[in-house]
């Protein structure tokens, strides 16, 4: 198809389109999309990497324009960038030729009347507002003028001192010459310099006058302009204040009801036609409306479904409508009966609710010198070296493993799904979810001490609350529970393996994390993917996740095949891009989802599936026509100010906030720790020193103590001996730590061992009796 003819340019227009430029002797000319503006010249390989990868950029300000003949010209900066381009005809390739010649002057133009390089202001892109555009080059324009009275200001201030001075010379001469010949001739230079000194003291009254009514007249001006922005930001701060009282009254109002409408508390009505629940999309509203199709990943390839499934009329297509029909309202009338369900939780009208903390100190402005410390650290288990506190954040492991709860809405919803398949997309997106708080995490988190735990109690907030143990130290090992009034559990047990390859760090997280559902019975099961962090010795720091998690449901059979792709620049899709599909213990598709981990996830329901044309490698892909996609999650936006509070989410800024009554081994105890979130970091340092070497004092002694019975020259030689640092290696003998509130246990589902939270604590909680904690801090 041939380009639309663009219109001829004009000065100060943005200029762009299609020509293609010299590669290389193998490949050629390459089409490629030019983009002319503000004076710069940028290409791009498509018109959608305009949003993102610009290719390359030169400045005409300091170009040279050559034309070899009836298509091709050149764009060279002296040596440095050269383009060797090619338009598809002569009178194309001639309004090319016009717009780069104006632009180019423009930009010399600008250039030589602003004293700031062209190089060092950003093009302003080119779906900026036209209005926003003006106002900036009304400002720019005068704020030009206004820096030109400025000069001439200084210039008549230097001229009337100069003149100054040469008077006030003149003027001593005078008063020591006798009268005589000399006299007329010192007259005659006085009066000059004071004719000079009054020309130049009117000049610089005249600038002053034009400075002061320049300076008023766009004074007032900005000050009214300022005066309207405070008005709207009143306006939109009263609005904001009484939606948010009508969402208070709407929230008391749906709480108190105890009765609904029998249209909505009757399930059988939605399939005969009955008013929907709340956010129930039937299929009927899809007619015309289909998912579209994803970028060609690994493993398959999704198209949009034929029309007649989306209809429940057909006859062969009953029982799939059927379900799909059931699968949709179920959720929704659940949520819609929750409040008439004397099962759930009523809230809690006569408590209020904790008003947490939404800020932290911020990060002081240390200089690290990470190449000093990790240079000794190649290949080694990271989790034996000792680390200083520069390089962490002010948080556990423990209390990065209670993290994972933070879209605990997704398991909320999955407990209410009449669907096992459904369930399995709610129970995979909460898998995604974990890793969303990680993209600009670079921070390490302290290593728990042997014994130190995690509560999060949000029972009151949330109807959930969780606990966390550090059940070993070397391999370094912590257990997770956490129960939810809403019908479902979730427990793990996460061994971190970690090794620096110089110029990457990997972190390998082994171990289990199981979820298991009250109503249905399901028990899911699966294992988290490797964190990659980039750049450890030259550059910025950054994040990758990477891998393949499947979801097993071992109840059913059910199964969701989740791939986490790694980042590579040479890749076309999405960067932290996930896939995934959800298959019956057949093997047989229901859903596939997609999206990425660190911004949403959504899920389609499969309607067929054949064998595609071979893949890249060779292997036969999968197509899958798919419903149209609903968003199932979406991750919360960071709070204002997170990048000077290590980029914290609002819920991992309230885990470590001061609580009463909890264990003595909490974390939020742990004295180095709150040394380093308050910007004492040397003194955190002293303290992490001294916790540690206590921990491998009391090790030292419960060793002596194994093995004092069965021989005691080996006891004598365990109290002698001396663990220099973390990075000994495990001792030959048993550790024999019992965990305080989890036990080691084969689960008869999964078989699978795991720590299992085993009760009592918050019974000792509620009774203030935590006699049976160890002091580690």
């Amino acid at each position: 198809m041939s380009e639309p003819k663009p219109p001829t340019p004009t000065p100060g227009d943005t200029y762009k389109g299609w020509l293609f430029k010299w590669t290389n002797y193998i490949k050629g000319y390459q089409r490629r999309w030019f983009v002319l503006s503000n004076g710069l010249l940028s290409y791009y390989r498509t018109q959608a990497e305009m949003g993102h990868t610009c290719r390359g950029t030169i400045n005409l300000a300091t170009a040279n324009i050559a034309v070899e003949d009836s298509c091709n010209f050149v764009i060279s900066n002296g040596g440095a960038q050269t383009y060797h381009l090619k338009a598809s005809s002569e009178v194309e390739r001639q309004r090319w030729i016009t717009a780069l010649e104006l632009a180019k002057a423009k930009a010399v133009r600008m250039q030589a009347e602003s004293d700031d390089s062209g190089d060092d202001c950003p093009a302003v892109p080119p779906t900026s507002g036209q209005g926003g555009g003006c106002r900036n080059l009304e400002i720019q324009s005068t704020l030009r003028t206004l820096g030109s009275k400025v000069e001439d200001l200084n210039t008549c201030n230097d001229l009337i001192v100069k003149h100054g001075s040469a008077l006030q010379r003149s003027l001593s001469e005078l008063e020591g010459i006798r009268v005589g010949a000399d006299m007329g001739e010192k007259m005659r230079q006085v009066t000059e310099r004071a004719t000079l000194f009054r020309i130049t003291s009117n000049a610089m009254i005249n600038a002053c006058r034009d400075f002061l009514s320049l300076a008023q007249n766009h004074g007032k001006r900005w000050q009214k302009a300022l005066q309207v922005e405070r008005d709207q930001r009143i306006r939109l701060e009263e609005t904001l204040e009484q939606l948010a009282k009508q969402h208070n009254h709407l929230e008391r109002a749906f709480r108190g009801a105890t009765v609904l409408p029998s249209s909505f508390s009757n399930p059988t009505l939605g399939s005969k036609g009955g008013v929907p629940g709340k956010g129930d999309a039937s299929d009927e509203d899809d007619d015309n409306e289909f998912f579209d199709a994803m970028e060609d990943p690994a493993e398959f390839i999704t198209v949009p479904a034929d029309p007649k499934y989306h209809r429940r009329s057909g006859s062969n297509n009953s029982g799939i409508s059927s379900e799909i029909g059931m699968d949709d309202q179920s959720v929704n009338f659940d949520e819609l009966s929750l409040a008439s369900n004397p099962e759930s939780p009523q809230p809690l009208e006569l408590e209020p609710v904790r008003q947490r903390r939404t800020r932290i100190p911020d990060k002081p402005n240390y200089y690290l010198n990470l190449w000093s410390i990790m240079k000794n650290c190649i290949g080694k288990e990271l989790s034996k070296i000792p680390m200083p506190v520069n390089f962490n954040e002010p948080l556990s492991m423990l209390q990065r493993l209670s993290e994972d709860l933070e879209y605990y809405e997704l398991l909320d919803k999955a407990a209410k799904c009449q669907s096992s398949l459904e369930q399995m997309c709610y129970v995979a997106a909460f898998t995604v979810s974990s890793y969303s708080t990680t993209v600009h995490r670079t921070g390490k988190p302290f290593n728990p001490l042997l014994g130190e735990t995690f509560e999060l109690d949000r029972l009151r907030d949330c109807g959930y609350r969780s606990l966390c143990e550090q059940v070993s130290h070397h391999p370094p090992a912590a257990a997770h529970h956490a129960v939810s009034e809403k019908g479902w559990t979730l427990r793990q047990e996460i061994t971190l393996a970690s090794k620096f390859r110089g110029k990457y760090l990997s972190i390998m997280p082994l171990g289990s994390i199981q979820c298991l559902f009250d109503k249905s019975n399901n028990h899911y099961s699966w294992k988290k993917v490797t964190t990659t962090v980039h750049n450890i010795i030259v550059g910025k720091l950054w994040i990758d996740q990477s891998g393949e998690i499947d979801v097993v449901n071992h109840k059913t059979g059910d199964r969701c095949h989740l791939k986490f792709a790694p980042y590579s620049y040479f890749s076309r899709d999405v960067p932290r891009k996930v896939t995934g599909v959800v298959t019956d213990k057949d093997g047989k598709a229901h859903y596939v989802l997609s999206g990425t981990w660190d911004e949403k996830m959504e899920f389609s329901r499969v309607m067929q599936s054949s064998k595609g044309e071979n893949g890249t490698e060779g292997k036969q892909r999968t197509v899958y026509q798919t419903l149209k996609a609903k968003e199932i999650w979406r991750k919360n936006p960071l709070p204002e100010g997170a990048e000077n509070m290590y980029f914290f989410s609002s819920l991992a800024l309230t885990l470590n906030d001061p609580e009463e009554g909890v264990a003595p081994t909490d974390s939020r105890r742990r004295p180095d720790q709150r040394l380093m979130e308050d910007g004492r970091w040397d003194e955190a340092n002293a303290e992490k020193q001294r916790l540690e070497e206590k921990q491998r004092t009391v090790r030292r002694e419960r060793e002596r103590e194994a093995v004092k019975a069965s021989s005691p020259e080996e006891a004598d030689a365990v109290e002698t001996g001396t663990e220099a640092n973390e990075v000994s290696d495990e001792s030959t003998h048993p550790d024999n730590y019992q965990a305080m509130w989890f036990e080691k246990l084969d689960d008869p589902v999964s078989g699978e061992t795991l720590h299992v939270y085993k009760g009592g604590y918050w019974e000792a909680k509620d009774q203030g009796s935590w006699d049976v904690c160890p002091d580690i801090f």
